[in-house]
Parts: structure tokens; sequence; C-alpha cells
């Protein structure tokens, strides 16, 4: 991913968070999964650091949304336990792969700090940029 487009990425993000009222950890991987960028709002929970950065992997790494991760991850699912592998993955929302206009896996988004459904809709505004 270009840095104008990761830079893009990382302020609609931002701005969307704020518009929330929430404060949060945006973390950006390319698709081999290496940190592209990275922002903790000042005030976000240190937590969500590391949280952040297991969705944005989760993502990266199975070529899947981290929500959809959890559906095969819980104790029922056909790969329980599936988020001890890799260094940790995180099985719920907020992890979104980032996919190029013609699907082409590009990397992936991870946010972390607000509710599920806040996380979810901030890496989304993020992962639009790239179909604009």
């Amino acid at each position: 991913m270009q840095d104008t487009i990761v830079t893009a990425m990382l302020d609609a993000a931002h701005t969307k968070a704020k518009k929330l009222g929430v404060k949060v950890c945006i973390s950006i991987l390319d698709a081999a999964a290496w940190p592209a960028a990275f922002l903790r709002m000042e005030g976000t929970i240190l937590g969500a650091i590391d949280v952040a950065n297991k969705k944005a992997r989760t993502a990266a790494l199975f070529h899947m949304d981290s929500a959809d991760f959890a559906k095969i991850g819980h104790p029922d699912g056909g790969a329980y336990t599936l988020e001890n592998t890799n260094g940790g993955m995180a099985s719920f929302g907020g992890g979104l792969v980032l996919k190029a206009a013609d699907g082409t896996v590009v990397g992936a988004i991870g946010v972390s700090g607000a509710s599920t459904e806040e996380d979810i809709a901030i890496a989304q505004v993020a992962a639009n940029i790239l179909l604009a």
C-alpha cells in the first residue's frame, strides 16, 4: 500500500473515532502482516494497543475479518483455540481485511478501545478508502 493511502486510511479512522467520541488504537498492516501505521489516541487504555495489533494480524494472516474468525474460534467452532497460534489472534470484531478494488488483499486494519460495534465501524471507514 502506498504511504498516501495508508495515511488517508489512518486519518479517516481517527476522524470517525473522534465523531463517535471514543478513544481507540488503530493498527494498519501490509499484506505480509508487517506494520504500516499505528495510532493511539491520547487517553486510550493501554490494553487496546495489543488488541488492535492482534485484530489486524488475525485479518491479515487468515484473510478474514476478526469477527468471522470468531465464528470458527469459539468452543463449539471448527477451529477452537486457533487464536493461540501465530503469537495470538483476536476472536472478536474490529479487525478487517483490506482489499484493493480488484479484490486483492493488501493488508489489514485493527481497531480497539471502544465497543466491538464501534471498532468495526471505525475500521470500515478506513477500509472504504481503498474502494474510493
